[in-house]
């Protein structure tokens, strides 16, 4: 009896990333002096893949950040989010991309003073104009922090603040996570439920990159970036317990 042949397997199209940078160049003038930020940097990251972005302070992170965002514009090269170019865009636009498809996660954790962190949610979630996928109410389950849903801002310690901004990047359910010191001042149990949820996103497809100071936050990334006088190269994922300079361990 002749052996029934078996189909081709599929061949999955090259995935180019969900958020790619080529390129980029931030130039600031004040009077006659002139800061060269970012040389140069490109950068891809693919659907599922959590990137770490590290370096010395003043190296250009936040700067790299803001442009990945699209709230800052690049003085050359390019920003595409899902094939999409958001840099060198008006700023309504770029908003409206960023609310489609990046959630954003800045030092200042991104809430609204005058508004409930179940309001901060919601806020975003409103704009978008559309159903959201996931519930604020279930982001706080998610970050743990249910019961300070009727909170305000001043009201919450650092570490419920960092749960709350974090609930508040992913109200829209992203393809990109952009986290700039997502850790930065959390004790140890708080920091790796933080960085928990960043690769709980990240196993759910998004694509995460992190601007960070902390050992642990590099640990559970997938590769590392190096930036330092605005130029960026890759640098191997250390193994556990490894010393990583450019980086410390979060206050315990």
């Amino acid at each position: 009896m002749a052996e029934t042949p078996r189909a081709p397997a599929r061949v999955r199209p090259v995935d180019d990333g969900v958020l790619s940078a080529r390129e980029l160049y931030r130039f600031y003038r004040t009077d006659e002096e002139e800061t060269l930020a970012l040389r140069g940097v490109s950068l891809t990251v693919r659907r599922g893949e959590t990137v770490a972005v590290v370096g010395p302070s003043g190296a250009g992170k936040s700067t790299l950040l803001a442009c990945l965002a699209g709230l800052d514009e690049p003085s050359g090269g390019e920003v595409r989010v899902d094939g999409m170019r958001i840099s060198h865009r008006p700023e309504a636009e770029r908003a409206r991309l960023r609310s489609r498809h990046i959630g954003v996660l800045l030092q200042t954790r991104n809430l609204l003073p005058h508004l409930s962190v179940r309001d901060n949610i919601r806020l975003p979630q409103r704009a978008r104009g559309r159903r959201p996928a996931v519930t604020a109410d279930a982001l706080l389950a998610q970050a743990g922090i249910t019961e300070r849903s009727h909170a305000l801002p001043r009201q919450l310690s650092g570490g419920e603040l960092a749960r709350a901004g974090l609930a508040v990047a992913l109200a829209n359910s992203p393809a990109v996570l952009l986290a700039d010191e997502p850790t930065g001042e959390l004790d140890g149990d708080t920091e790796r439920l933080v960085l928990a949820m960043l690769r709980q996103r990240a196993a759910e497809g998004c694509a995460v990159l992190i601007v960070t100071h902390s050992a642990e936050a590099v640990r559970i990334a997938d590769r590392v970036i190096a930036l330092d006088d605005g130029k960026a190269t890759d640098r191997p994922t250390p193994p556990p317990g490894a010393v990583l300079e450019g980086t410390h361990d979060a206050a315990r």
